[in-house]
């Protein structure tokens, strides 16, 4: 039998990540799992002399990411299950496949755009390679998706 006793969330902070978020809270109190909650900042690139160069991210960026990761875990009304919470800094579909293995997680619940065409190709697409290269199943939350309707307001 499959159980799951880990979730592994990342998040953006967008509206189909925070629907994401409300579909990892209710897995976890349906079946008593453990959920970390991430958000990933993205190295920022800057142009010296030609070259492109990635710069150490300041601290108050991570700080600020903590600071809304936890008001979406508040916001989100995230009770009753253990969670964590998690700020890392790297690109985001590497940091989320390296903590799914290093974590040893069982499903992996993240949100997607869904864009498509040009955008796509450009901007790339966290959950296509996500769901790809993970070494669990992956729920993806489409942008789009009905609106996950808490069960019960605690």
């Amino acid at each position: 039998m499959f159980t799951i006793k880990k979730i592994l969330c990342p998040t953006d902070f967008s509206d189909v990540s925070k629907n994401a978020v409300r579909y990892a809270n209710e897995f976890a109190r349906s079946m008593q799992a453990n959920v970390i909650f991430l958000h990933v900042v993205e190295p920022r690139p800057i142009a010296t002399d030609m070259t492109v160069a990635y710069i150490p991210i300041e601290t108050d960026l991570e700080k600020i990411a903590e600071d809304d990761l936890s008001n979406l875990i508040e916001e989100e009304k995230v009770k009753g299950i253990s969670a964590a919470k998690s700020v890392m800094v790297g690109h985001p579909s590497d940091i989320i496949i390296e903590q799914a293995e290093s974590q040893d997680v069982d499903l992996i619940i993240l949100g997607s755009h869904g864009r498509t065409g040009i955008t796509r190709l450009l901007m790339g697409s966290v959950a296509e390679a996500v769901l790809r290269k993970a070494p669990c199943p992956v729920l993806i939350v489409k942008a789009g998706e009905k609106e996950f309707i808490h069960g019960d307001d605690e």
